[in-house]
């Protein structure tokens, strides 16, 4: 008897495993089959060069040298979904930016959010700028960094736009960071449900290539 309920038991998970195996299939095909974000052109990062964006990572850093002697350095990755639950780039992108001039040590950090409006529109929206006295002090809390952006002047604050904006950090730039970051996350997920895919496939007991 407690032969036959062992062999019930593999027969029953070998049944799990296939129907989780079909449903792995049906979703990486229909992935494949819309490749949403793959058939869209990623317009040009300006004279920003892309410096880090591995594919198993989810953020992408980006530098830029300005005529004016000044760095910019962009690290961004995906956030939450927006509002809008049929937008053709439904999730927002998070985006630090921090920008040093020539001969100082200080580094002035914005923390943007890009999101899609419709219509191709894409807006960059500054919800913190900070003053920083060296980059070795990015991720301290001990000193004063500046008030909350929000209780900024309005006036100032659309300055503070405009000053990215000279800067590369425009609509264009953030059109085209979005599209990449949406591909990059697609191409992850398909990368996953065919890794478990191949797991669900191979038989028990086939240890198969370890990788």
């Amino acid at each position: 008897m407690p032969r036959a309920t062992q062999i019930l038991r593999r027969a029953h998970r070998a049944i799990e495993d296939f129907d989780l195996l079909k449903i792995l299939e049906s979703e990486l095909n229909h992935e494949l089959s819309t490749m949403r974000y793959q058939v869209d052109k990623t317009g040009s990062f300006g004279d920003f060069v892309v410096q880090y964006d591995s594919p198993q990572t989810q953020d992408v850093l980006l530098r830029k040298k300005c005529p004016s002697g000044e760095e910019v350095a962009v690290s961004a990755l995906l956030g939450q979904n927006t509002i809008e639950e049929d937008n053709h780039l439904p999730k927002e992108a998070l985006m630090k930016v921090c920008i040093m001039k020539p001969g100082l040590s200080s580094v002035l950090q914005f923390d943007c959010v890009t999101a899609n409006k419709g219509d191709c529109e894409t807006e960059v929206d500054i919800q913190s700028a900070h003053y920083i006295p060296s980059p070795s002090c990015l991720d301290s809390s001990s000193f004063y960094k500046g008030p909350v952006y929000s209780d900024l002047d309005p006036v100032l604050q659309q300055e503070l736009k405009k000053y990215l904006a000279a800067r590369g950090i425009e609509e264009n730039f953030a059109s085209s960071l979005l599209l990449h970051l949406h591909k990059k996350e697609q191409n992850q997920y398909m990368n996953w449900l065919q890794k478990l895919k191949d797991m669900m496939a191979r038989p028990t007991g086939d240890p198969g290539n370890q990788t």
